[in-house]
């Protein structure tokens, strides 16, 4: 996805609740998910699915032991995998509402029963592993919604993640700008060295999110840039 100049029109509709003809944007549709408002373009088919692991890889779960979440800074929760996928996941939804929009209950998705998925990724729900933020601003089938400032944050928080998480932003064929899911199989050492990297910052003042940093730096942003390509060609 290019870096837009501007938010588009669907953003700019959607942040006032409606599109093109006035039917509304966030129709909260299965599995904590939005569907995109009718003559809205690339919009995917529900189906369900049947799988006893989701796309990631992690095993689709029982509710048991699934507890909400408070994301720091906000009155919002959200029910995640406990462990290495919420200390991760946590992470990445803190810094969206310190740097990109400030969120409230209601605002993120995590954990679900609902094997109805519009996508592959959206299965990662039933395993707790991966979060949908504003789906009714950011719904599946619709890219662009970002402001270019908005997107450096979102590729900054990846390569934070040192490629532990993938964003829906970059599925080729059915974009989710507000979905981001762990991208790596339970226990994974990977996965282990990000979790202990951020549990360390989250005892270090001035470090982790929240805390100020120069997403300017030559040094962060190719490091954001490195990883994209990695991704996207995935």
């Amino acid at each position: 996805m290019s870096e837009s100049k501007g938010p588009s029109r669907r953003r700019m509709l959607a942040s006032l609740g409606v599109v093109a003809g006035g039917a509304a944007v966030g129709v909260t549709g299965p599995a904590g998910t939005a569907l995109a408002a009718s003559g809205a373009s690339a919009i995917p088919r529900a189906r369900t699915w049947s799988g006893n692991t989701t796309q990631n890889g992690w095993p689709v779960v029982g509710s048991k032991g699934f507890k909400g979440c408070k994301i720091e800074g906000s009155n919002a929760v959200v029910a995640l995998s406990p462990g290495d996928a919420a200390t991760v996941l946590m992470y990445v939804v803190r810094r969206f509402h310190y740097e990109i929009r400030s969120l409230k209950s209601g605002d993120v998705f995590g954990y679900t029963t609902d094997h109805t998925v519009l996508a592959p990724f959206e299965s990662n729900y039933l395993s707790g592993s991966a979060i949908a933020v504003l789906p009714g601003l950011y719904p599946a089938g619709s890219a662009g919604n970002l402001f270019p400032n908005e997107l450096a944050v979102v590729r900054d928080i990846l390569a934070e993640c040192q490629g532990v998480v993938r964003w829906g932003g970059d599925d080729k064929g059915s974009p989710k700008e507000g979905h981001f899911q762990i991208d790596v199989r339970p226990g994974s050492a990977q996965l282990k060295s990000v979790v202990a990297k951020l549990t360390a910052w989250q005892g270090t003042p001035g470090q982790g999110a929240g805390a100020p940093g120069d997403l300017s730096s030559t040094s962060r942003r190719a490091a954001a840039q490195t990883l994209e390509r990695k991704q996207r060609a995935a």
